[in-house]
C-alpha cells in the first residue's frame, strides 16, 4: 500500500469534486471456481484499490460526502476461519491503514444505506461488472436487479476517471517496476522459443516469472503461432522452424498495477524474407507512433498515423494500392491492422474499462462505428500523467481475407491476388508503455529488443 495519507488525499479529492450525497465502494469477494472453497485467485477492486489500498476480500465502504466521514465495512474472522488462513488484522486494523477511523460489521452497511435512503440523499454507486455486486446492490438500494447497470452516477464515474487517468509519480514508479519485470519476461520468451517446444511451455517460463517477481500476470497470457487471432490464449500448438511467434503478455506488481508489452520473433533463430518485411512495417508503425505521443495530441491522430504508416508499407511490399490517406480514411487499411493502437494503463491493464471507454479514453464523445477504428480505445487529447500504451500490428486473417475478396470491397486498394499468398502469415505486433510528460513523453522500463537485428542477436543466443 501506499501511505494511508494517499488514500485519504484521493478520498477528500473524490469527495470535493462529486459535491454532495454518500458513495458506495463494493470491494470484491472471493469467487468460487467449482465449489465453494476451491476459488479463483482472488482479485481485488480497482477503483477500491485506488481509494482504500486494502487487499482483502468481502469489504465494502461508504464515504458520506456531507458528513466528511469514511467507514469500512466488514466482519472479523472467526476461529474456524482463521484455523484455515492464519491470523489476518481485524477490519478496524485494515481501516486504518487506509486513514479510515470508523469500521463496522458488513451487516451494518444496510443500515446506513436505508437511513440515506429514508432522508432522501443522493446515493452514487459505479457501473457493476460483477453479478454479486448487481444482486447487493438491488438490496441494499431496494432497485430491481434490472434497472441496477443503467442508475449508476455518471458524477462518480467522471470523477474517478478524472483522478486515476492522471497517474501521480509513485503510481508510474509502482507501473515501470511492473514492466521491468514485463520486459524480463519477453526476453526470456525470446530466448527460449525453438522447434518443438509447445506454446504451453513459454506461457509457462513468462507465468513464472511473473509470479517470482512477487506479483503476478497483469492478463491472461497470449503466446502464439497463430498470432492472426488477436487474443489468443490457446496455447497447445507445437513450434515449428518458419513460424513467426507472438507474445503479449505483462507482470502486476504485488499492488496490483499493469505492464503490457507484446512482441513477435521467429522460431527459427532469424527472420525469413516475408518475416522480416512485415515486421519492419510494424517497427516503423510503432516508431512513427512513439514519436507523436505529447500532450495535446488527440491519440486518434496517432492512431491514424500508424494506420497510414502500415497502409504505405503494405503498399511498398505491393498488398496494398492507391492513395495510402484515401485508403485510411475509407477503412480499407483494416484488412491488415483491426484493432486500435494503444489504451489506457494503471491498475487495470485496460485502465478503467469497466466504467467505460467513452468515458475514459473519449471523455464523453461517440466512438466510430468504422470496422477498425471503432475498436480504439483512447481517442482524447493527451495529457501529462496519462500512462497508455502504444501497440500497432499486421495480421493476416483468411477469413477476412476471404470475405471481403468475396464482397468486392476495397478492390482499389486491397491487392487480392498478393495477398492470399499471406493468408498463412499470422501476426505481429509491438507494444510498449508510456507515460505522457509536460514536454513529451518517456517509455516506462528497460530497454528491450525490438527491431530485427536486436531480436536477432538474442535469438542466435
Amino acid at each position: 500500500m501506499f501511505s494511508a495519507g494517499t488514500y485519504a488525499d484521493r478520498r477528500a479529492s473524490l469527495a470535493a469534486t462529486v459535491g454532495s450525497g454518500v458513495l458506495v465502494f463494493l470491494g470484491n469477494g472471493e469467487s468460487p471456481m467449482n465449489y465453494t472453497d476451491n476459488t479463483y485467485p482472488f482479485r481485488q477492486d480497482s477503483t477500491w484499490l485506488y481509494y482504500f489500498g486494502i487487499d482483502h476480500a468481502g469489504l465494502a465502504a461508504l464515504v458520506d460526502i456531507d458528513e466528511r466521514r469514511a467507514v469500512v465495512f466488514g466482519n472479523d474472522l472467526t476461529l474456524d476461519d482463521i484455523v484455515w488462513t492464519g491470523p489476518q488484522p481485524t477490519v478496524a486494523e485494515l481501516a486504518a491503514r487506509a486513514g479510515v477511523t470508523e469500521s463496522a460489521p458488513a451487516a451494518a452497511l444496510a443500515d446506513a444505506l436505508e437511513r440515506a435512503r429514508s432522508g432522501g440523499r443522493t446515493i452514487h454507486y459505479l457501473p457493476p461488472y460483477r453479478d454479486e455486486h448487481r444482486l447487493t446492490l438491488s438490496r441494499l438500494l431496494g432497485m430491481p436487479v434490472s434497472r441496477i447497470d443503467a442508475s449508476f452516477s455518471l458524477a462518480f464515474v467522471r470523477a474517478v476517471v478524472n483522478m486515476r487517468n492522471h497517474k501521480t509519480d509513485e503510481e508510474v514508479a509502482e507501473i515501470e517496476r511492473a514492466v521491468d519485470t514485463s520486459v524480463d519476461m519477453h526476453v526470456a520468451a525470446m530466448q527460449m522459443v525453438r522447434p518443438g517446444l509447445r506454446e504451453s511451455d513459454v506461457a509457462a517460463r513468462v507465468t513464472e516469472i511473473a509470479l517470482a517477481s512477487g506479483g503476478g500476470l497483469s492478463f491472461p497470457v497470449i503466446a502464439t503461432i497463430h498470432g492472426e487471432t488477436l487474443h489468443n490464449h490457446y496455447h497447445g500448438h507445437t513450434l515449428a522452424s518458419g513460424n513467426l511467434f507472438l507474445l503479449d503478455c505483462g507482470a502486476e506488481t504485488a499492488m496490483h498495477y499493469a505492464g503490457d508489452l507484446s512482441s513477435a520473433f521467429p522460431v527459427s533463430t532469424t527472420f525469413d524474407g516475408r518475416q522480416k518485411d512485415v515486421y519492419q512495417v510494424v517497427l516503423e508503425a510503432h516508431l512513427a507512433a512513439v514519436a507523436a505521443v505529447k500532450p495535446g495530441r488527440p491519440f486518434r491522430e496517432i492512431h491514424l498515423l500508424a494506420c497510414r504508416t502500415i497502409a504505405e508499407g503494405m503498399k511498398g511490399l505491393g498488398l496494398m494500392a492507391g492513395d495510402p490517406d484515401e485508403a485510411v480514411a475509407a477503412g480499407a487499411h483494416a484488412m491488415f491492422f483491426q484493432c486500435g493502437l494503444g489504451h489506457m494503463m494503471g491498475l487495470d491493464v485496460h485502465d478503467m474499462e469497466n466504467l467505460g471507454e467513452v468515458w475514459v479514453g473519449y471523455d464523453g464523445l461517440p466512438k466510430s462505428t468504422q470496422f477498425g477504428l471503432k475498436s480504439l480505445r483512447l481517442a482524447r487529447p493527451l495529457e501529462p500523467g496519462f500512462v497508455l500504451t502504444v501497440e500497432p500490428g499486421v495480421y493476416f486473417i483468411p477469413e477476412l481475407i476471404r470475405r471481403w475478396k468475396a464482397e468486392g470491397r476495397f478492390t482499389g486498394f486491397i491487392r487480392y491476388d498478393k495477398l492470399e499468398a499471406f493468408a498463412d502469415f499470422g501476426g505481429a505486433r509491438i507494444e510498449e508503455n508510456l507515460v505522457v510528460t509536460p514536454d513529451g513523453h518517456r517509455i516506462l522500463g528497460k530497454p528491450r529488443p525490438r527491431t530485427v537485428e536486436e531480436i536477432e542477436a538474442v535469438r542466435r543466443g
